[in-house]
């Protein structure tokens, strides 16, 4: 498990950030719009095929205003953690990753959902995402299961899943509407304990 370090400290301009070496999470602020539009607007065709359709008013900055305060409501109510993710050496942003379906009770469960900037991809950037996270989730928010679901067609997302640990537990037919249609997906998972060892984290 790669060595993370996530912080909780009012002073910072955020509740939480995940770091490693080479690579920092944190939740999206008003500030990011510029790298995001345009990240997100050169990997349209790259991400489409693997998400929801876009809306018309997607990529205009109302709308990614709007996103961030919804993430922060989500973050402060224990529902989700949306964050980004950048390179430490230029704060360059590469992608990003959502905490979603946070449930507590006797679940302890959450899915986690990502997406890569086309010209960042296949360099091994979200792979160190999910390995910084997994502390983050276990260990920080005390849950017990990860989940992840995706598309069978989607060869780079299942690769990236079982090498992080993940084991396939099953097919869920038609599960979501991805690109306008309705997707059969695989259902992904890991257990605290069962790789997802935290014993190399540094909480501060």
């Amino acid at each position: 498990m790669a060595r993370s370090m996530f912080r909780f400290l009012s002073r910072h301009p955020d509740p939480v950030e995940i770091s490693g070496p080479d690579h920092y999470l944190r939740l999206p602020r008003q500030g990011d719009y510029r790298q995001w539009f345009r990240l997100r607007s050169e990997s349209r065709a790259f991400l489409e095929p693997w998400e929801p359709s876009w809306r018309g008013d997607e990529m205009t900055e109302g709308a990614f205003r709007a996103r961030v305060v919804r993430g922060e409501q989500e973050f402060s109510s224990g529902q989700a953690v949306p964050l980004f993710l950048f390179s430490r050496s230029d704060d360059t942003l590469l992608g990003g990753m959502t905490i979603g379906h946070i449930r507590r009770g006797a679940a302890q469960c959450c899915m986690i959902g990502y997406w890569m900037g086309e010209r960042h991809a296949g360099h091994g950037h979200m792979s160190a995402a999910v390995r910084l996270t997994i502390p983050y989730i276990f260990a920080g928010l005390q849950l017990h299961r990860i989940e992840a679901a995706c598309i069978p067609e989607n060869g780079r997302s299942i690769r990236l899943l079982e090498k992080a640990g993940f084991e396939r537990e099953g097919y869920l037919r038609e599960y979501l509407k991805i690109n306008g249609q309705w997707r059969d997906h695989l259902i992904y998972s890991l257990i605290s304990g069962n790789g997802g060892a935290n014993g190399n984290v540094n909480i501060r």
